[in-house]
Formats: C-alpha cells, sequence, structure tokens
C-alpha cells in the first residue's frame, strides 16, 4: 500500500464534477486505489477522503465511522447518489482539502444513500448520525463542491483571506 498526496483547495480536480466509474473499472486496480485511499485517510487523518482530493476524477469516496460505529470497518461508496434525505441539522466541519478550515455547515439530518461496493455491488446505507454528515460532506467533493462552498459568504471570505496569509508565509521562509 501506498500514501497518497492530498491535494489542497483550490487545486481545480477539487472545483469540477468528477466523472462516474464503469462497472468495468470496478477491478483490482480500482480495489488497490481504495485501499490506498483508506490508509491515506486514516493516516491524515480523517475520516473520509474522495478521490478528487487525491487528484484522480472519479465518483468515489472512502469512510472510517468506526469511532462512532464499532462494527463498521472502513468502506468505499462508488457512485454513491442520495435517494433521500430529510430534516436540517448542523456540523463542525473540518476538510483534509482546506488547511485550518473548521466552520459549522447546514446538512441534512437522515440521508439514504444507494452506491456500489468495491466488488460492484449494490448496496444502500441510511443513516442519521455521524455516517449522514460525512457522506454529504465526501459526496460534495464528488461534485466539485467544498465545505467553504456551503458557509455564508462573509465566513469563507474570512477563511480564504487566512489561506492566502498562510500561503505568503509559506513562500517566503
Amino acid at each position: 500500500m501506498a500514501l497518497l498526496e492530498i491535494i489542497e483547495y483550490p487545486h481545480p480536480t477539487l472545483l469540477k464534477a468528477a466523472r462516474s466509474v464503469d462497472l468495468a473499472e470496478i477491478n483490482d486496480s480500482l480495489r488497490s486505489l481504495i485501499k490506498n485511499m483508506i490508509e491515506t485517510m486514516i493516516e491524515a487523518p480523517g475520516v473520509g477522503l474522495a478521490a478528487p482530493q487525491v487528484n484522480i476524477s472519479k465518483r468515489l469516496f472512502v469512510v472510517d465511522v468506526s469511532g462512532d460505529y464499532p462494527d463498521r470497518p472502513p468502506f468505499a461508496l462508488i457512485n454513491p447518489v442520495i435517494l433521500e434525505k430529510s430534516g436540517t441539522t448542523t456540523f463542525d466541519e473540518g476538510c483534509l482539502s482546506l488547511p485550518e478550515f473548521r466552520e459549522t455547515v447546514p446538512r441534512a439530518k437522515k440521508v439514504k444513500m444507494q452506491y456500489l461496493d468495491e466488488f460492484g455491488k449494490k448496496q444502500i446505507v441510511e443513516d442519521e448520525g455521524f455516517l449522514a454528515i460525512v457522506v454529504q460532506h465526501e459526496l460534495d467533493h464528488l461534485d466539485g463542491i467544498v465545505a467553504a462552498d456551503r458557509i455564508s459568504p462573509m465566513k469563507r471570505m474570512i477563511y480564504l483571506k487566512k489561506l492566502k496569509k498562510r500561503e505568503k508565509r509559506a513562500v517566503s521562509l
């Protein structure tokens, strides 16, 4: 297994919708990518990682919510689609592709999602807890949306200014 490079906002891959994974692509090569993405996510550390975050424009993400769901090991969702969502909630989110980002983001409280597993088998996941938040965050990445797009324009402007200052410090070092 190999750790993958996590790209940061505003990298172009993060800003565009990812392409669907063809059934023919669900093979050992893709399963190897999934293992590497899980290893990268855990090492980062994070609870979710979308393929666009490792500069691969495919509708695929991995999640690790074993802290809240001890009987659920990390898993991959390929070509996920939300079938139903209801209610509203907010969650204090961070993002591996958004350095120093920590903001309260509005989300649906409950989601029902269909996806293919790493063997191409159709699966359904339904949740109204932490998993529901994580899958919505990662699905946004597949649609070219980052968490900073989900906050108020004023908070987004403050965050972007913070990013620019961080970049200037890095260049001057």
